[in-house]
């Protein structure tokens, strides 16, 4: 009885390995959502100040699966509560605030399977962020408006499929380059890190 219950174990096995990773090798299209930590950098004049908080969004993108490799393309929307502030800007005593907002990014995904289940890529592409800045000048006088910073990303991780689904954890970075105000630069430059998890359904 023990060695028929050990044979349809060990067939049950060859027999899902390969489906496995048959489906894990399934060129197609995805949605995911994902929720992690940010960190947004301001520096100014050699000086610099970061601030976290938590971002959450929505991912869609498609893979093609060549073998053990994998090429495809994702666009995501996200949205963050981090801001930081940079002071003695202009004048002494005065500051200026950025508040992140929704992070628009479309780029490509490169990785290889080093199991049927287990992918590690690397991806890079543009990304767009809504800001808000307030700058309140030595008097105490506040400003603020809404602008957009135009910048690159690049990031690496490892994803885990299973079935439909999957999970991926990965490190990003994104340079926005100097932060200009109605044409005109400010000396600020603005960057981030992201840790994020995400899960993934593919159809």
């Amino acid at each position: 009885m023990r060695t028929i219950i050990l044979s349809g174990a060990v067939i049950a096995s060859v027999i899902a390995t390969p489906a496995l990773a048959q489906e894990a090798d399934a060129s197609g299209f995805y949605i995911g959502a994902l929720a992690g930590y940010d960190s947004v950098e301001l520096e100014y004049d050699g000086v610099s100040g970061d601030e976290s908080d938590v971002l959450y969004g929505v991912v869609a993108g498609y893979d093609a699966n060549l073998g053990g490799a994998v090429v495809g393309i994702e666009a995501e929307i996200a949205d963050s509560g981090v801001s930081s502030t940079a002071t003695d800007i202009f004048e002494f005593d005065d500051s200026a605030t950025l508040s992140a907002s929704r992070d628009l990014y479309i780029g490509a995904r490169v990785g290889a399977r080093v199991t049927p289940s287990i992918l590690l890529y690397a991806k890079g592409g543009y990304t767009n962020a809504r800001v808000k800045l307030a700058y309140t000048d030595s008097f105490g006088d506040t400003y603020s408006d809404s602008d957009t910073l135009d910048g690159y990303r690049i990031g690496a991780g490892a994803e885990y499929t299973f079935g439909n689904f999957g999970f991926r954890a990965e490190y990003r970075y994104s340079d926005y380059g100097e932060y200009s105000y109605e044409g005109v630069g400010t000396g600020i430059e603005a960057r981030r890190s992201q840790v994020v998890g995400t899960i993934v359904y593919g159809f």
